[in-house]
């Protein structure tokens, strides 16, 4: 075994192959940026070694430096984790050539799958089931444009060279293709380095089915059974488990002898994944095969018992495989949901900033929670928006489902837009208790995911008005401890006045609504006039900070944050944000009104599609904005004339910059 592993990686995953590698007694070097010099997975290892600046193409993809970093350290092996250099051929090529073990299958295997043409064609030979496509090297508008005449639409276009989501598009019409496919292009050109795409086509409601493989340099090649990653968005998956649900031995047997087949017809060693397709008939298609650790391979490891990385190492250091399949059986049910720094109702936009307030569920046999952040680190805009991987196990799915629920109602996270909610309703929806899954299933149940946001509940403001007033009432404890006349009544809290009522008026605002409680002062606690009639309320704050408070004999606990005067108050996993009157911070979310067309996060302009004073129709793409491998593009509103183009492709911009001026054409 090795005594020295250099982890080419961040965040989450680095921070989770440094706790193998911490139980196995193997030391870990750390790599990191300019932006990460803080990171939690810096702290985790035994030695970190700078590698560049913050954007991954200045540090975490420079092969040289990677490499230079292990040397220096005296690490035996590398691991890259996912993402970055996991999957380049070039970097495991380079690992060998410095006398290095790559942590991941032959180089061989990587360039077998990396393009999905090529993959396909091997699998087609080796008898693997594939949905029907376009697979060649002909990459003209015109050659693509025929082969998709001929698949018919709706159909997939898919970069090449790639996964996550990235350049790929679904086109349903004739005049849509040439629109989808140069975005396709250009996007996986930016994150791949390769605008070769394929075609396929689409699939309206299949369930997304992966084998989790393994194979060692023996000859030993297995599966670790299936995971379900149907529940995604923008390609992108959402939540994972493991068994899929519904599946019966005989169909998982067919898909693990596939996946089987498959890692045998590219000589394949160590962990990977192969992904399928299953459509509604129980027909099974090969998507794609994945030549490293997934991000989703703790539902595998809490089903199995097994600790995929220490697999990892064991099979890079030339050892068997440690289980035969006969061995193996899948134990209870886990699930994963990705909780990510974004706003669900924009989209799934990732949101940036600081991260104020984080409080994760704690761990148990039951709960595992995988993140790469701590409270006070930034969400960065030069890589995924990952918070954390919460992972729940239970003997059943519908116990499972429940842990996942009460695990998610104890996620608090103040400083970024999250998807937490958007997860619980997801949880709770009642197609997916009832296992309905499919790829569409965001899509199809829209409404019920994304209900409208509701105004600001009496039960939440009475929680506020206690949290101003019992911080009050702590500061002016400290103010006459320190006066002359520590019992005067002017220290008082109480709404003591000379020949005046006992109250007190809080304001606070909702959004643009403003909202006036009147407090009036008893014995023990106050009594509040709110919009929806009076409340009693009184409450105190505990040893962990927390608001212990008794609304009209309702106990409740809930967690105040505040920062300057804005003020997120969190019950039971919901989380609704005031701001208290005066504070500079409020300001209404302008959405390109005032003739201006506004950046709806940070990123680089990759394309612009008009020029000043030309005339463009409603819904008419104007320019293409790039944030985290991801492409958003901003369309007309209305009919109307583009009047200024303050920006050219290569620019960065800010959230809310005026990316461009419009007019609108008036109608009478």
């Amino acid at each position: 075994m090795f005594a020295k592993i250099l982890i080419a990686n961040r965040g989450e995953i680095a921070c989770r192959i440094i706790r193998t590698n911490r139980r196995l007694g193997i030391a870990s070097v750390a790599v990191f940026s300019d932006a990460d010099a803080r990171a939690l997975h810096v702290d985790m290892a035994d030695e970190a070694r700078h590698v560049g600046a913050a954007p991954a193409n200045e540090s975490y993809l420079l092969t040289e430096r990677i490499l230079q970093a292990a040397l220096d350290s005296g690490a035996e092996a590398i691991h890259p984790g996912y993402g970055f250099l996991a999957e380049n051929a070039e970097f495991a090529t380079a690992c060998a050539q410095a006398g290095l073990v790559f942590i991941g299958p032959p180089v061989a295997a990587i360039k077998a799958m990396g393009s999905k043409s090529v993959a396909k064609q091997i699998m087609s030979a080796a008898g693997v089931p594939l949905v029907p496509g376009y697979h060649e090297e002909d990459q003209s508008v015109e050659r693509l444009r025929l082969a998709a005449e001929s698949i018919g639409y709706p159909l997939l276009i898919k970069a090449s060279a790639g996964g996550g989501g990235k350049g790929m598009r679904v086109v349903r019409q004739t005049d849509e293709f040439v629109e989808a496919l140069e975005g396709a292009k250009r996007e996986a050109s930016s994150a791949f380095g390769n605008d070769h795409v394929l075609l396929e086509k689409y699939l309206e409601r299949p369930r997304h089915i992966e084998i989790q493989v393994f194979a060692d340099n023996q000859g030993n090649v297995i599966h670790l059974f299936e995971r379900d990653c149907s529940i995604q968005r923008r390609h992108q998956k959402v939540i994972e488990e493991a068994p899929a649900p519904g599946l019966d031995e005989h169909l998982r047997s067919l898909m693990g002898a596939a996946a089987v087949d498959a890692a045998k017809a590219i000589g394949y060693v160590g962990a990977g994944t192969v992904e399928f397709l299953l459509d509604t008939d129980g027909c099974f298609y090969f998507m794609e095969m994945n030549t490293r650790l997934q991000v989703e391979h703790p539902v595998t490891e809490m089903v199995t018992g097994q600790d995929m990385v220490e697999w990892q190492l064991r099979v890079a250091a030339g050892e068997s495989l440690p289980l035969s399949q006969e061995n193996l059986s899948i134990n209870g049910h886990a699930i994963e949901v990705r909780v990510y720094a974004e706003d669900p109702v924009r989209d799934f936009l990732p949101s940036i900033g600081l991260l104020r307030h984080l409080r994760q569920p704690q761990e148990s046999a039951n709960v595992r929670v995988d993140s790469g952040v701590r409270q006070g680190d930034e969400i960065s805009l030069y890589y995924d928006p990952m918070i954390a991987k919460l992972i729940v196990w239970d003997h059943d799915r519908p116990r499972a489902l429940r842990r996942l629920t009460q695990a998610l109602k104890e996620f608090q996270i103040v400083g970024v837009k999250s998807n937490v909610s958007f997860l619980a309703s997801l949880a709770a929806h009642p197609s997916f208790v009832d296992a309905a899954l499919n790829t569409g299933f965001i899509e199809s149940h829209h409404a019920g995911l994304f209900p409208e946001a509701t105004p600001v509940s009496d039960q939440f403001l009475a929680l506020a008005c206690l949290d101003v007033l019992l911080r009050r009432t702590a500061e002016a404890k400290i103010t006459a401890a320190s006066a002359p006349d520590s019992f005067s009544p002017w220290h008082c809290t109480n709404g003591w006045r000379l020949n005046s009522d006992n109250h007190h008026d809080l304001v606070f605002l909702d959004g643009p609504e403003r909202i006036c409680v009147t407090v009036h002062y008893r014995m023990g606690g106050y009594l509040l006039e709110l919009p929806g009639g009076t409340m009693r309320a009184s409450g105190s704050v505990d040893v962990d900070g927390d608001l212990c408070a008794d609304l009209d004999g309702l106990r409740l606990r809930a967690t105040v944050v505040r920062h300057d005067l804005e003020m997120n108050i969190i019950v039971n996993g919901r989380n609704h944000a005031l701001v208290v009157e005066g504070s500079a911070l409020h300001a209404a979310e302008q959405e390109g009104g005032g003739g201006c067309l506004t950046a709806p996060m940070p990123g680089k302009i990759v394309a612009v599609m008009v020029v000043a004073g030309e005339k463009v129709e409603a819904g008419a793409p104007l320019v293409v904005l790039e944030a985290m491998k991801m492409e958003h593009t901003i369309k007309a509103p209305a009919d109307g004339t583009v009047v200024s183009l303050p920006f050219v492709v290569g620019d960065m911009v800010n959230e809310g910059v005026e990316l461009l001026s419009f007019e609108t054409v008036e109608t009478g």
